[in-house]
């Protein structure tokens, strides 16, 4: 082996991440000596040039104001490593070439599941227990879908509640959109922020999005799936913390808020290494964490 060809020797950037995510912004990606190296201005990292370990990194995630050469989709591809460009700390995704890590067994777990109807109903029900807290006796999926549907309604009002917000329900005219209350659009953005970070998880362990277990029709119903686990907890709370500023008199677009905000919040919960957990434990991989019903529902 040629003495530097990997880098490994002179890697400045730790890589302790066991979900093998590396974000990046504010610099240029380019290959140098056969390593990957990034030329910071100023971003995540420090000002400064820097060689990064490719070989052991499964999604590079590169944010707003990134270039990067020819050459790094050469070393990528040839790892195996995804590229998937995202907005500031994965609140949009934008693109994510077909690469990913070299295994199967997260599609093939997730394909069993989806292929045995009874399995696909225990598959659903712990993605409920995960967000309301109790198993659900029921296994019709009508049924679970309409009980979540009348708990989600309650949330709505709760949470605003504790806000300190006039909630008059949840409306959304797709055509109008600026035309809904500071909640409701607030809602709408912080939606897309953590179904943008579903998807980066869901791309980072190549699941397979079309294949969901309460969502059906869309080509993105397991990253809809994935979201909505976050729902209570993470995307009403931002989109209620926003509606909020702006009752009190904050005047920056209400988008561009619930950005900065869910970059916050995205970062401080760790959430798309969260949301990898819960998709390896729903699948019946990786690492256990008992759930209201006994079960992994990390």
């Amino acid at each position: 082996m040629l003495k530097g060809r990997l880098g490994l020797e002179r890697v400045q950037i730790a890589h302790a991440d066991r979900h093998g995510l590396l974000y990046l912004d504010r610099g240029q990606l380019s290959v140098v000596d056969g390593c990957l190296g990034f030329s910071s201005g100023g971003g995540v990292l420090p000002a400064g040039d820097y060689q990064l370990p490719h070989q052991t990194i499964s999604a590079l995630l590169i944010g707003p104001g990134t270039s990067l050469t020819h050459d790094v989709l050469r070393l990528l591809a040839r790892h195996g490593t995804a590229l998937v460009a995202v907005g500031t700390e994965g609140t949009r995704i934008y693109t994510a070439p077909p690469l990913g890590p070299d295994r199967s067994d997260v599609a093939r777990a997730q394909a069993r599941l989806w292929a045995d109807d009874k399995a696909r109903v225990a598959t659903a029900r712990k993605m409920y227990a995960r967000r309301l807290g109790e198993i659900l006796p029921h296994r019709d999926i009508e049924v679970l879908r309409g009980i979540e549907g009348a708990r989600v309604k309650e949330s709505y009002k709760l949470l605003a509640q504790s806000f300190g917000l006039a909630w008059k329900g949840r409306r959304y005219d797709r055509h109008r959109p600026d035309e809904a209350d500071a909640a409701n659009q607030a809602i709408n953005h912080a939606a897309s922020a953590v179904q943008a970070a579903a998807a980066i998880a869901v791309t980072a362990v190549s699941a397979l999005p079309q294949l969901g277990f309460v969502h059906e029709d869309s080509d993105q119903s397991f990253v809809l799936d994935v979201a909505d686990l976050y729902r209570e907890a993470v995307t009403l709370r931002i989109a209620f913390h926003v509606a909020k500023r702006v009752t009190q008199g904050e005047d920056q677009p209400i988008d561009r808020l619930v950005r900065q905000t869910a970059s916050r919040e995205f970062r401080r919960q760790q959430l798309i290494a969260s949301m990898i957990d819960d998709i390896k434990s729903l699948l019946g991989l990786g690492l256990e964490r008992d759930g209201p019903d006994g079960a992994d529902h990390s």
